[in-house]
């Protein structure tokens, strides 16, 4: 199953939903759209879902498809996934800034996300993955910096897989 989440976010993330939308997917696609309209026509679609029904998905999902706001790739992570992240931009007025495009970047040079920067990929990134890889990353301060927030915040049992 594939799990694409664009968020909270107030504004709509129409260009991650139209290059999920051209996808031909012979798999499961769960879709979470939030104020989007664009809603993929293969994909079982909701509006929102409540924190653990999103953990769960992503639990479930081989490949977990994301804007890249902080919480949601934490959450990815801490499920022993690595995102493929597209970030949300400024430009297209899917955020107020460009905060999600310097995030990516840094946690994929950290090695802890796939990051797109051209939705249009989408299809042949997904294609190639055959499962998303556990996030081990490069040990770099910003990855040493996430682990410890996580292990900080996980019950236990979740801190112990990281």
């Amino acid at each position: 199953m594939i799990f694409v989440t664009v968020g909270t976010h107030d504004a709509p993330f129409d260009r991650l939903l139209q290059a999920i939308d051209s996808l031909e997917l012979d798999e499961e696609l769960i879709v979470q759209h939030g104020p989007s309209s664009i809603l993929p026509s293969r994909a079982h679609c909701v509006d929102y879902l409540a924190f653990d029904d999103l953990v769960d998905h992503v639990r479930r999902a081989r490949i977990v498809v994301a804007h890249a706001g902080v919480g949601t790739v934490l959450v990815v992570l801490a499920s022993q996934k690595r995102p493929v992240v597209v970030p949300r931009l400024r430009s297209f007025r899917e955020h107020v800034d460009d905060h999600q495009l310097d995030f990516a970047r840094r946690v994929r040079d950290a090695g802890l996300v796939q990051l797109v920067e051209d939705p249009t990929r989408l299809g042949e990134i997904l294609r190639s993955s055959v499962d998303a890889p556990p996030a081990t990353g490069q040990q770099t301060g910003l990855a040493d910096d996430l682990r410890a927030y996580l292990v900080s915040q996980l019950a236990p049992e979740g801190a112990a897989a990281l």
